[in-house]
């Protein structure tokens, strides 16, 4: 194989996302004649920003070879607490505990915190493994959606979080700017900090991390807090710019922030990818959806189209590493 050949064999995780957003944009540019514009280019954003805070979080969960199945039910967590914690109009059938505004933010946000520190002292103390840890959170935070709102639904939240959530800035969407700034500081702490540097060497080989001193467990649990973290803010924005605050109202955003991760680019099995190749994945994902609603396609296809673009990419995905594990057995 040529030089040439080889080096497009090893990028192949990088060159097919990019060329698969460029033939997307190209092909719903060509069938519709509203896709592309910029109004439609906005709403793309809007429409991958709750998606976007919450795959940075698992982004760093994904590059350590972990995952985060409960990122879903923690941001419908966060946002029912916020709303369980802010006045209801009276025709709102939720026994809630209103506090000021800011009280009830701190009070979601502890929240979620929590249970990212349940997912980590599991993942990291008791050593379950995180799929199944999470996997439990999954449903945790599902009994606790239950339990505080019983089927209700509330709308009314802190007037700081309905302004990032639905407000706008100079015309630009609030949502659209506190998703660009969640990514651009993942970015940040993944490529320019010791602890980025550390989540690397955690993912890529676990033991030679040890070796050099790494403390993995405590790189473990962070990620894993973070996660949490990143899925409480987009859980209280998304309440915000939906409207309401009800059960299961996140639960379709588990898949999309994994697909955003892994379609990207990022390796499941760890120590390679980034924010990067999941700003790649997550436009990939908002031009597939929103292009397919454009040529009026079938909705059941449209979530076959998605599950094949996916199976695509984990392909890949699990090409290039067995193409690395050959040529680091053969060097």
């Amino acid at each position: 194989m040529t030089a040439m050949g080889v080096f497009l064999r090893n990028q192949m995780r990088i060159i097919a996302p990019f060329a698969t957003l460029i033939v997307l944009v190209t092909f719903f540019s060509l069938t519709s004649r509203s896709f592309a514009s910029l109004d439609n280019a906005a709403n793309i954003l809007t429409q991958i920003s709750v998606t976007g805070i919450i795959a940075v979080g698992l982004t760093f969960v994904i590059l350590c070879a972990e995952i985060d199945l409960s990122v879903a039910a923690i941001a419908n967590v966060t946002g029912i607490a916020v709303a369980y914690f802010t006045l209801q109009e009276s025709y709102v059938n939720i026994a809630n505990v209103p506090v000021p505004g800011i009280a009830a933010i701190v009070l979601a946000l502890v929240g979620c915190f929590m249970l990212g520190l349940v997912n980590a002292a599991g993942i990291t103390l008791i050593g379950i493994p995180s799929f199944i840890m999470t996997l439990a959170m999954m449903q945790i935070g599902a009994g606790i959606c239950a339990l505080l709102v019983r089927g209700q639904i509330a709308y009314a939240v802190p007037d700081l979080v309905s302004l990032l959530g639905a407000g706008r800035v100079a015309g630009i969407p609030c949502l659209v700017l506190v998703a660009a700034v969640f990514l651009l500081a993942g970015h940040l702490v993944l490529t320019y900090t010791r602890f980025g540097r550390y989540v690397y060497m955690v993912g890529g080989n676990r033991e030679a991390a040890e070796y050099a001193g790494v403390n993995v467990r405590l790189v473990l649990g962070a990620v894993m807090v973070i996660s949490a973290l990143c899925s409480g803010v987009a859980g209280m924005l998304g309440v915000a710019h939906f409207g309401s605050a009800q059960q299961n109202e996140f639960d379709g955003y588990l898949l999309d922030a994994i697909a955003a991760v892994v379609v990207g680019g990022t390796s499941l099995f760890g120590g390679r990818g980034g924010i990067g190749n999941t700003i790649i994945g997550l436009l990939i994902l908002g031009v597939l959806n929103n292009g397919l609603d454009h040529v009026e396609i079938d909705s059941f296809l449209k979530i076959l189209i998605r599950g094949l673009i996916l199976l695509a990419a984990l392909i890949i995905n699990v090409y290039v590493q067995r193409v690395r594990d050959a040529e680091r057995i053969g060097s």
